[in-house]
């Protein structure tokens, strides 16, 4: 009888065929690379781009290839947030239960982003609005150019800030008071305020971000990558928590990764003076 192994149930995404962006895999396939594709209109979403989004990104958890995904658009844009009028217009003809069923499907994007393992890296040129901004924000990495806006538009249509949680994961970004002035506004978020507020962790010129998100991206897939999961999970976890449950959830996280080989591997490598190769187990 063959050994049953919990990898069993995984299986490779290098090849995966996406229909509504562009999907791109390093040899290794550990570095996957998604560009939404519509260059013309600044890379909009769609109903069919969210729906396909919100799968793969779910779908990621039972990668056996996957460790990275740098998110970015064509040309000299991030994305323009949802396309006038193949999501804006038909929202405005349909009844309540369809709008909440489109309201619950962007925010079950954002919540599969944040539950994938795999750590995001979005490169943001350009233009960053509404539905893309909270794709950047959803992100773990965020890297931009001098050149970026980013905007929380909804209400310069007449909607309410609060949209696939922006309310609650902009404040922990940038603080309370600078989230309501944009969310209430709508006003574009420069690259200089968001390199300044914490938004971004670095600006690039636009022919250097590329390449800078697959540096990132490429030293986070084969860093300790197990940890970096364990990391993940502890971020978004520790926010509903006390400081007494997030010191003990950590030290229980902590023990786990101990436990690891990429830990033993990190001690030897350091007593031979060597740098270490970390297998992500």
């Amino acid at each position: 009888m063959a050994e049953l192994s919990m990898n069993d149930h995984k299986r490779p995404f290098k090849d995966y065929p996406a229909r509504h962006f562009k999907w791109e895999c390093s040899d290794d396939g550990r570095v996957a690379t998604i560009t939404l594709n519509r260059p013309d209109k600044k890379n909009p979403l769609t109903f069919d781009s969210y729906a396909e989004l919100r799968n793969l990104f779910r779908d990621l958890t039972y990668a056996s290839d996957v460790r990275t995904v740098v998110i970015q658009g064509a040309g000299n844009n991030f994305c323009s947030g949802g396309d006038v009028f193949e999501i804006i217009e038909p929202l405005t003809k349909m009844s309540m239960p369809e709008l909440l069923e489109f309201t619950r499907m962007t925010g079950d994007l954002v919540k599969a982003m944040r539950r994938a393992p795999q750590q995001i890296v979005a490169a943001i040129d350009g233009i960053c609005a509404g539905a893309g901004a909270m794709l950047a924000l959803a992100a773990d990495f965020r890297i931009g150019t001098p050149e970026t806006k980013t905007a929380y538009l909804f209400t310069r249509v007449g909607l309410a800030g609060a949209d696939m949680g922006a309310c609650g994961l902009l404040p922990r970004m940038i603080g309370q008071g600078r989230a309501t002035e944009l969310l209430m506004t709508g006003r574009a978020m420069s690259a200089d305020e968001g390199l300044a507020w914490g938004f971004f962790s670095a600006l690039h010129p636009s022919a250097d971000l590329p390449a800078q998100a697959q540096k990132i991206a490429r030293n986070l897939a084969d860093g300790p990558w197990f940890a970096h999961t364990v990391t993940k999970t502890m971020i978004n976890q520790e926010w509903a928590m006390g400081i007494e449950e997030m010191i003990e959830s950590e030290a229980q996280a902590q023990a786990i990764c101990m436990m690891t080989g990429d830990f033993r591997r990190a001690f030897e490598a350091f007593a031979s003076k060597q740098k270490p190769k970390f297998e992500g187990n």
